[in-house]
């Protein structure tokens, strides 16, 4: 499959497994799975067909992983970043001590003051390294790394997540554990 059709089908899909299941007649189970036949019904009659062999390669091959077919390959789900209401069944985990937030220059200020805010999403979307956050941060503008104290913010009883591909989420971080790298 070609690069461009790889593309077309990655944010097809992350617009209806993230955000307007409903939208192509699919619902989300616990945990945000639909059934791949479902999906791939769905997709056709929505005049957007994908087959089976494409939606494998998207799986394997999306660059941010952002999406996994369950053990036994019949249900695929978005990793996160859903703005529909739908419940990962993620579990609590330890983040390392430093995680990082890559947001456009124009954010900034407003960030310090007011911390990391979820929006219209489930969770604030953190990193394990900087160049990771930098990525995320270009799609803003102009990128700036934010440091997160993660390890005194579960210190101070704040619940943190890491999905499937590795993205870390937590609620909200308050201002007071972020940092501006120079």
């Amino acid at each position: 499959m070609n690069d461009s059709r790889l593309v077309k089908i990655s944010k097809y899909l992350s617009k209806h497994l993230r955000h307007q299941p409903n939208r192509i007649g699919v619902k989300l189970t616990p945990g945000g799975w639909v059934a791949v036949d479902e999906l791939l019904a769905a997709c056709q009659k929505n005049q957007f067909p994908i087959t089976r062999a494409e939606l494998n390669e998207v799986v394997a091959n999306n660059d941010k992983k952002r999406f996994a077919f369950d053990s036994t390959g019949t249900l695929i789900r978005a990793n996160q970043g859903h703005s529909t209401e739908v419940d990962l069944q993620l579990e609590p985990v330890v983040p390392p001590d430093v995680l990082y937030h890559g947001t456009g220059h124009k954010a900034v200020e407003s960030i310090l003051q007011i911390g990391l805010k979820k929006m219209a999403r489930h969770h604030v979307h953190l990193s394990a390294d900087i160049a990771t956050a930098k990525t995320v941060g270009a799609r803003h503008g102009k990128p700036v790394i934010l440091t997160v104290d993660s390890g005194a913010m579960h210190k101070a009883g704040y619940s943190f997540y890491c999905s499937e591909n590795g993205v870390w989420l937590v609620d909200h971080v308050p201002p007071e554990y972020l940092q501006k790298n120079e």
